[in-house]
């Protein structure tokens, strides 16, 4: 009888020890999760402090700033100019919308590129030039997505991109078709100019070959203020 409590005994001291493990290994696993998620944050960042946005909780990394001041027309307490001031966005900055009425593209602009971003609207390379700045401003989204409707968009047509700072026209000159390792149409140039790309559609598997429109300035109106303009 003695040895039966003893062994008894022995299960009840095992089955506690191992009540004990497991319960720290949750304890364990749950104060992890923490810092793990913080860490995320971190995994599609641009390690340059000019190109982070300073988030109010003091953290650093990948922030996604929205911006609901972008009005898709001339605000009343605006004046317009043809010249004026930039403002230069930060990475991770939602800093135009996008606007083909031909295509029915109707898409905020962010500054840089990342998988978050890309799932947010179309992103504009941060190697590119401004918009409303001599160069080329190179933007691409997903075409499954935001830029479905790329490929009906024709010569002529007219894509417009509001900004907190103006608003700019433009008019595509032309539609090409190219290969992703082919990088001349999204290399900076001597003219301003706006050139959209994106992969060209297919069934299954990811295409190699890309669709874009070449697009030239015809109207850069800059926002002065009702005070600049007096």
């Amino acid at each position: 009888m003695a040895e039966k409590e003893k062994k008894g005994h022995a299960a009840v001291y095992i089955l506690t020890a191992l009540c004990m493990i497991l319960l720290c290994t949750a304890a364990a696993g749950a104060a992890l999760i923490v810092p793990y998620e913080k860490f995320k944050t971190y995994l599609d960042i641009a390690f340059m402090d000019d190109m982070k946005i300073a988030p109010s909780n003091g953290l650093s990394g990948l922030v996604i700033k929205e911006n609901t001041e972008i009005a898709t027309e001339a605000p009343a307490d605006q004046k317009l100019s043809d010249t004026g001031e930039i403002k230069r966005p930060v990475f991770g900055e939602q800093y135009a919308v996008l606007d083909c009425k031909s295509a029915s593209i109707h898409v905020p602009v962010y500054w840089g590129s990342s998988t978050e971003l890309l799932d947010r609207g179309a992103c504009q390379s941060s190697s590119s030039s401004v918009i409303g700045e001599k160069g080329n401003a190179v933007i691409d989204a997903h075409v499954n997505t935001f830029f479905a409707n790329l490929n009906q968009i024709k010569a002529g047509d007219e894509i417009v991109l509001y900004t907190t700072y103006g608003i700019f026209t433009y008019k595509v000159r032309e539609c090409v078709t190219f290969e992703n390792t082919d990088k001349r149409y999204v290399l900076p140039t001597d003219t301003e100019q706006l050139t959209l790309y994106t992969c060209q559609a297919q069934v299954l598997g990811t295409s190699t070959t890309r669709i874009g429109v070449l697009c030239d300035v015809v109207s850069k109106q800059f926002y002065t203020g009702e005070e600049a303009a007096q």
